[in-house]
């Protein structure tokens, strides 16, 4: 099973609580690391659309 490190965004900082990114076997996997059991898995296609989903603004509104 190929797999990559789970790799936290840049913009955590020192903090526990963000969210990390890995791929294994060719999928995206995305988890929260303070509850890591929880898993989810996409397609790499699907992961960029949901980044280019998230940088055009269309969840801001999810944020307040």
């Amino acid at each position: 099973m190929a797999s990559s490190e789970w790799q936290k965004s840049s913009y955590s900082g020192a903090t526990d609580n963000c969210v990390e990114v890995r791929t294994v076997d060719g999928l995206v996997e995305v988890r929260e690391s303070d509850d890591a059991d929880i898993v989810v898995r996409t397609t790499a296609s699907n992961f960029a659309r949901l980044l280019q989903t998230a940088k055009a603004g269309e969840f801001d509104h999810h944020a307040n």
